[in-house]
């Protein structure tokens, strides 16, 4: 059973003024990982053009205005223009919604030729059991798929179940394994990858899944398919 939640989740491109609650969420969803992402990795993947990281974030009483008076001061006001000039910017204080947003999951993808490589995906503890992580992959095979990816393929720890029946429910299936792939202790890694995602069976079931997903997780933004090689 999904919980509730009194405010709605949205999705968007990860900007460097994510880094550190990014670092958090990293930390607090792999703490036994090593090593760990650094704010430098981070920096370099942002810059990286085969790179694309999204989160999921909330936003807080000060970036909605909801602060118990219903009235938006001038500095927040400010700072919305200056972040609507700025979003599209790597790099720099303006950018930076730290402070402002509660972010509460990211993920990433490498673009490698026609496949689409998860490299990640993650959310806080405190937001677990919400669908958020499920609304993740949805909308990273989204992205995917909005960069022309032909597959979209992770590697996922054997022990992990839970993460295999979710990514098999998404279509993908093993294709091997990776031995000794996790340096924290030395498991194996279960290679997983789906089916051509143009395929209209495919297209078919991602349809199903997402019509399901935003049923049960009414917390979720309605719109899916965000444009984010427009944003």
């Amino acid at each position: 059973m999904f919980m509730e939640s009194n405010s709605q989740y949205h999705i968007r491109k990860m900007l460097a003024g994510d880094i550190p609650q990014v670092m958090e969420i990293d930390l607090d969803a792999f703490p036994d990982q090593w090593p760990h992402p650094t704010s430098n990795s981070f920096q370099h993947e942002l810059r990286n053009k085969l790179a694309h990281y999204i989160v999921i974030y909330q936003e807080s009483s000060a970036a909605s205005g909801d602060d118990g008076r219903g009235v938006i001061g001038l500095k927040e006001v400010v700072s919305y223009i200056r972040q609507l000039f700025n979003r599209d910017r790597f790099g720099g204080a303006d950018n930076s919604n730290y402070g402002r947003e509660r972010l509460a999951g990211m993920a990433g993808i490498w673009m490698m030729f026609d496949e689409a490589h998860i490299v990640t995906i993650a959310v806080r503890k405190t937001h677990k059991h919400q669908g958020l992580g499920e609304w993740l992959l949805l909308n990273i095979i989204d992205l995917s798929m909005q960069l022309r990816a032909k597959y979209v393929t992770l590697e996922v720890r054997v022990s992990n179940t839970a993460a295999q029946a979710l990514y098999e429910k998404y279509g993908f299936s093993r294709a091997g394994t990776r031995k000794k792939y996790y340096s924290d202790n030395g498991e194996d890694a279960v290679i997983m990858t789906t089916c051509e995602l143009d395929l209209p069976s495919y297209q078919d079931r991602l349809q199903r899944l997402k019509e399901d997903h935003h049923s049960r997780c009414s917390h979720c933004c309605a719109v899916h398919l965000m444009k984010f090689m427009e944003y």
